[in-house]
């Protein structure tokens, strides 16, 4: 069983990271939070802009609602969402394959065009920082390292000066001492 992401101090890692990445990119961010399908608030920045259970809440609510207006009139996949209004506007973004929904307010100094595309790095550096954390999670674990490969031997039968085997061994490097009847041993 997996820890919801609202608990998950991992993801409330990646997500401050990938908020803190966007509030260097525009200096318009006011407020930038990710939040779960059910209204959990996973990580906002910064603090003391808006009650951060209450926006996750509302927030949630509107995401379920868009998505649920396009899959009505059968337009495909809601993208995103804008609320437009005087002082700002408010762009939510699903994140990739995940149950997290990004939700962002620039304040007018803003053009739409830009606070979406930052909003849209944002929800994918935070789909492919998750996404990488899967992979690690579910890869195998690395190999074992190869032993050395023992040195091929000599054919049944032939008799050769650079090997020496026990009967029943694998072939071996021959010591660098000569043996002691003169001749390597070879294995029957």
């Amino acid at each position: 069983m997996s820890v919801a992401p609202h608990l998950d101090p991992v993801v409330v890692e990646l997500g401050r990271r990938a908020l803190l990445d966007m509030g260097e990119v525009s200096k318009s961010l006011v407020y930038g939070s990710f939040l779960t399908d059910d209204g959990f608030e996973i990580v906002h920045e910064p603090d003391g802009v808006a009650d951060a259970n209450r926006f996750a809440g509302m927030a949630s609510s509107i995401q379920a609602l868009s998505e649920a207006v396009a899959r009505e009139v059968r337009i495909g996949a809601s993208e995103y969402v804008i609320i437009a209004a005087e002082r700002g506007h408010v762009i939510q973004l699903r994140v990739a394959g995940q149950p997290i929904v990004l939700g962002a307010l620039f304040d007018d100094d803003e053009t739409l065009g830009k606070a979406l595309s930052v909003a849209r790095r944002c929800a994918q550096q935070m789909a492919a920082a998750l996404d990488a954390r899967t992979a690690e999670a579910v890869a195998p674990a690395a190999p074992a390292p190869a032993s050395p490969a023992a040195p091929a031997s000599p054919a049944p039968g032939e008799t050769s000066a650079a090997y020496h085997a026990a009967p029943g061994d694998l072939a071996y490097p021959a010591p660098a001492h000569p043996s002691p009847v003169g001749s390597p041993v070879t294995a029957s």
